[in-house]
């Protein structure tokens, strides 16, 4: 299993460098509904009608994960060791997932590299 930041299925979605890694990984990933909202947030500032895109997605094999009180608190203890790259919540909520699961994040962001966690992350490119 992994946790799918909302950069790498942009990346899938919009077949951009790293895509096929991301296509590879969908039947044993799942995504923080934080990450969902960024994913249709992008298609609806491109004004795009996000229910479409939705529903497709929806049927797609990746579990979404509400994101819960206990990632949250994960997501906040992350601020520190993450700010120096400057993560967004839905950054660290992908992370707070993938610590609570114990599992891999995968990205398209390559900032991500760079942190110093104890979560096993994955650049896709």
């Amino acid at each position: 299993m992994i946790a799918l930041d909302a950069s790498a299925l942009l990346a899938f979605l919009l077949r951009e460098r790293g895509h096929e890694r991301v296509g590879a990984l969908l039947n044993e990933a799942c995504m923080s509904t934080v990450n969902f909202s960024e994913v249709l947030g992008r298609f609806a500032r491109a004004g795009q009608d996000v229910v479409p895109i939705a529903e497709k997605l929806l049927a797609a094999p990746v579990e979404l994960v509400a994101f819960s009180t206990q990632q949250a608190a994960i997501a906040a203890a992350l601020v520190p060791e993450t700010q120096a790259e400057g993560l967004s919540l839905g950054d660290r909520a992908c992370l707070a997932l993938a610590r609570e699961r114990g599992i891999r994040a995968i990205t398209a962001d390559a900032s991500w590299a760079r942190l110093n966690l104890s979560i096993a992350i994955e650049t896709i490119r």
